[in-house]
Parts: structure tokens; sequence; C-alpha cells
């Protein structure tokens, strides 16, 4: 006799990925998220505001959907829930565009970096707030971006868009 009953709920998962996402350094990405016939989108970057590190996305996944109580790193969670959606019902797709710049070792650095990388974050989510998605978080005031580096994030994500938004139709 075994002693271990079947669980209900019980399914296998499959998780796959370029290993390139584990680079450290300053990316964008958005979350694409699903509740049932509910999406929204969740926009944010490595490289804050906190420290001279700059994490890779990989890092940023588990830290943002991170379920114990003593979390704090774990926005993402939080805007679910906001939502008023169960996280462990939903659907999750990290899309991360970079890195466009490399983890910088010296603070004075970094921060050109993040204040370079911080308006294309809020050009990123207006995006796709003007293609029509709900877009979930706070995001820091329209400033100028680098108009370079802004056509590659717009191309980048332009596919996300038109998946995203047809499937959605």
């Amino acid at each position: 006799m075994s002693i271990l009953t079947e669980r209900a709920g019980m399914k296998v998962h499959r998780v796959s990925f370029d290993g390139s996402i584990l680079e450290r350094g300053f990316w964008l990405y958005a979350w694409l998220l699903e509740s049932g016939t509910d999406r929204a989108v969740y926009v944010g970057r490595t490289g804050d505001s906190s420290s001279k590190y700059a994490a890779s996305p990989f890092s940023r996944l588990g830290q943002h959907l991170d379920v114990r109580p003593s979390a704090t790193a774990n926005m993402l969670l939080r805007q679910v829930r906001k939502l008023g959606w169960n996280p462990l019902e939903c659907q999750f797709e990290l899309v991360a565009f970079g890195p466009i710049f490399p983890e910088q070792n010296e603070l004075d650095e970094h921060r050109l970096k993040r204040d370079i990388i911080a308006p294309l974050e809020t050009e990123l989510a207006l995006l796709f707030k003007r293609g029509g998605f709900n877009v979930v978080g706070s995001h820091g005031k329209p400033r100028d971006a680098d108009q370079g580096l802004l056509e590659q994030v717009k191309k980048a994500f332009d596919n996300v868009f038109c998946e995203s938004h047809d499937a959605s139709e």
C-alpha cells in the first residue's frame, strides 16, 4: 500500500527558454496576463534605483511571482491580486528585450543607464495603452526617451502587440 494518494489537479508543466535571458543587465519586459477572458499587461525593467545591480529578466520572474507572505519584490503578483484574479488560475507570458546595456560596475554609470531605460519603460507602457491593452502597475511620468532606442523597443514589441491583440478579438 502506498502512502501517497493522488491529489486532484496535478499535471505536468513545461518551461522552455533561451539561456541568453539569464544575462544580467538593463532589460525591458512585458508580462501578458490572462484570467479567463480578461487580459492585462504589466511593463517593467531591470536596473532600478535601489542599487547598482541590474538583474536578468529570468531572475525577476521568480521575484515577481513570489507568493510567500514575506515577499517584497513581487509587484506583478500584487497587481494580479489587485485585479481580483487568482494567480494560480492565470496564464503568464514574459516577453523580454535586451540587455539594452550590460550591468555596470560603478553606481554613477548604473544611474546613467537607468536614466536612459526608465523613459523607455514608460513609453512601452504607453504604447501598450494606445494599443488598447489594460496596462497595470505604475510607471514614471513621460520624459524624453532616446529615439533610436525607442524605435528598437517598438520594433521588438510590435509582434507582441499584434499577436496578443489578435488573440483577444
